[in-house]
């Protein structure tokens, strides 16, 4: 592995620490991505499409924070065409609420090259704050 690859990964998942630039880590995310959101929480499943998947998740949820969704990276594993992601969510819920949250991604790679783009994650979260964000702020959002 060389570094290029480290520091193309790297900059690509600091893309999720502001909502202004989460559409360029999107970018590499291939249309046909199988994303498994692990869970028993309203946004757990599996989606086969980015499309999907953004709906499913970013679009519901980012709505119920303040500021957006904000994912920080607190450690990065670059091993050839995986590299796992932990993030940590920085948002404020609608409510006022920390969302304390972190994430483990475990993301396959088209291939090992610096450009390459995502094609399958297996994400894993905590679920019980997924759940309670969602139904306390949900409601703040429509009414």
């Amino acid at each position: 592995m060389h570094d290029a690859t480290i520091d193309d990964r790297t900059a690509l998942f600091a893309h999720l620490a502001d909502p202004a630039t989460t559409a360029g880590f999107f970018d590499r995310v291939a249309d046909d991505v199988s994303w498994t959101v692990e869970g028993t929480h309203p946004l757990a499943g599996h989606y086969t499409s980015k499309k999907d998947f953004t709906a499913a998740t970013f679009d519901r949820l980012g709505p119920l924070m303040r500021d957006g969704i904000r994912l920080e990276v607190s450690h990065l594993h670059v091993a050839g065409e995986i590299t796992v992601a932990e993030l940590h969510a920085t948002s404020v819920t609608l409510d006022g609420a920390p969302f304390d949250n972190g994430y483990c991604w475990v993301c396959q790679f088209d291939s090992a090259r610096p450009d390459a783009r995502i094609v399958e994650v297996r994400a894993y979260l905590d679920s019980a704050m997924v759940a309670w964000t969602v139904d306390r702020n949900e409601p703040l959002r429509a009414g």
